[in-house]
């Protein structure tokens, strides 16, 4: 059986992008990258996510990376799409790019069932599985969070090179993302076209930031 795992990186980061990764894999091969070392990329570091990455495209049978740039996500609502609708949106989308029997999603929101229902009316050539904390459960899924999440870094490192400031992690909770976005409001430049293009501006982070110091995030 061939089976696909789908999952995201940067969902809840403020600066960069959403990185969605599909990957397809044979059950033989799930259990070779299970020997690698294969796993939620939340438990690696990025030297061994970056390790992996080429590995996992090696062996799979399929495999797609897409990312949603801030300002999509900003325009999210235009569609009348909340964030969770807007990633599974994209999810099924690369699903349907690979071949398998089975989707395993990594669900993002805690009522599996819902989301399940969702993607079954769309996609009815596959049995669906829709859980939380799939990509540590699931290998398929966590090496779809590893694609995801080194995509997700490789398009951070680019941002910090373009703009020749390292803002970290692109989070709200990263103490050097903290002190960036409070430079740029104390410089004048949340404005800025070339800065706010990697800006997500409807996180209530950016829509507060001209009322806060660093200790009220």
């Amino acid at each position: 059986m061939i089976t696909i795992g789908v999952d995201e990186a940067g969902r809840g980061s403020i600066i960069g992008p959403l990185t969605i990764g599909g990957v397809a894999l044979e059950d033989k091969d799930a259990k070779t990258l299970k020997d690698l070392g294969v796993k939620d990329s939340k438990l690696l570091s990025i030297k061994k996510i970056n390790e992996l990455e080429p590995k996992i495209k090696e062996i799979a049978n399929g495999y797609k990376v897409v990312a949603l740039s801030p300002e999509e996500i900003d325009n999210r609502f235009d569609d009348e799409k909340n964030l969770n609708y807007m990633e599974l949106d994209n999810m099924i989308n690369i699903a349907r790019s690979l071949a398998g029997e089975r989707l395993i999603i990594d669900s993002p929101s805690a009522n599996t069932s819902k989301i399940k229902k969702y993607v079954e009316i769309q996609i009815r050539d596959k049995e669906i599985i829709a859980a939380n904390y799939a990509d540590r459960d699931y290998i398929e899924v966590g090496a779809a969070s590893i694609l995801a999440k080194a995509e997700r870094e490789r398009e951070v490192s680019r941002i910090v090179k373009e703009i020749g400031y390292d803002f970290g992690s692109g989070y709200p909770s990263d103490p050097r993302t903290k002190e960036f976005l409070v430079k740029l409001r104390n410089e004048g430049l949340l404005e800025d076209e070339k800065l706010r293009k990697y800006i997500r501006k409807t996180w209530r982070t950016f829509k507060n930031i001209k009322n806060l110091t660093l200790d009220d995030f």
